[in-house]
């Protein structure tokens, strides 16, 4: 099947939420307007990426400004089911695109960096289609996201093939790649916010290791979208410092780079891609198919929720006290 995928590197509105939303609406509809059928954001992009950010945190303290730098980033933040994602998934229903986005959510006192997925219903309408939070928080990045766990790495179905997010670091944990190539996903995508050079190599190995086309969207960063004052920040003053480049682009299954990767500049790359490239490089490689050996190695994957609580059967809650 041909579809085009695109992939948007821009940068959030910085503690401006509806501002952001905005922004992802017009790359939505310029998206499908040059033909696409997929779209991918970069990781964070509602709610913002925390560059540099140290919310006063140390070992062994607390400080009562890292408390209101947090609360404001909190603030920031979206909900599954609030008026932000309703909003985008209109957006994608009406544009025809199925859109991954990255955004921090927030639910009950927790952050977690989560993908979003958004797409049309069948009924004309778009509607929030799954999610993914993140498995595990990068260095500092675990002082104010919380864990996500395995009920959450689900793929959703496309006409396309299924659709499924590793985010950022993720995309470097052999397990967590496994899990998701035996959902077969044809759609790899990757929000991230690295930068660096060696993330390309990465995109290209995945693509080839999961023979999926891979999307990775990073965020295009500069010191004059990130308020001075935010969250205590070690940043350079100079307003034109790039904090993220970029490096967006989109992989073929043979590893083959098919757009991007693009640095310094905001930009929608698209590419035409054929599904059925994924089967003729599935000739000579399937990862969890022909070339695995399951009589020797075995992944367990747990998709259980973790709960905090769990009530007994039969247990009152204070919901249920006079």
């Amino acid at each position: 099947m041909q579809l085009t995928a695109a992939v948007a590197q821009t940068a959030t509105v910085m503690f401006d939420t509806a501002a952001t939303v905005a922004r992802a609406e017009s790359l939505m509809h310029e998206a499908a307007q040059r033909g696409a059928q997929v779209l991918v954001f970069p990781e964070a992009f509602l709610g913002g990426y925390p560059k540099g950010a140290d919310f006063h945190i140390y070992i062994g303290g607390r400080t009562l400004q890292g408390r209101e730098d947090f609360k404001k980033y909190f603030d920031a933040a979206v909900t599954l089911d609030g008026p932000e994602l309703a909003r985008l998934a209109k957006t994608a229903g009406r544009e025809k695109l199925f859109v991954c986005i990255g955004i921090i959510e927030r639910d009950g006192g927790t952050l977690y960096c989560t993908a979003v997925y958004l797409g049309p219903d069948g009924q004309g309408e778009g509607r929030v289609l799954g999610h993914h939070r993140k498995l595990m928080p990068t260095a500092l990045e675990r002082l104010v996201w919380g864990y996500g766990d395995g009920s959450t790495l689900n793929a959703i179905e496309t006409p396309y093939g299924k659709l499924g997010a590793v985010i950022c670091w993720e995309n470097y944990m052999p397990a967590m790649r496994m899990a998701m190539y035996q959902q077969r996903v044809a759609l790899y995508c990757a929000p991230t916010a690295d930068d660096r050079d060696s993330w390309i190599a990465s995109m290209q190995h995945i693509a080839m290791e999961g023979r999926c086309f891979v999307l990775s969207s990073c965020q295009h960063l500069r010191r004059k979208d990130f308020p001075m004052d935010a969250m205590h920040n070690r940043l350079p003053e100079a307003q034109d410092t790039l904090l993220m480049r970029g490096g967006s682009c989109i992989v073929g299954p043979l590893g083959q780079v098919l757009a991007g990767p693009v640095y310094g500049e905001d930009v929608l790359l698209t590419a035409e891609i054929d599904t059925g490239d994924i089967a003729r490089a599935q000739m000579d490689f399937d990862p969890v198919g022909h070339y695995a050996r399951p009589d020797v190695f075995q992944l367990a994957v747990n998709t259980a929720p973790q709960r905090a609580v769990h009530l007994a059967p039969g247990a009152s809650t204070s919901a249920d006290c006079p």
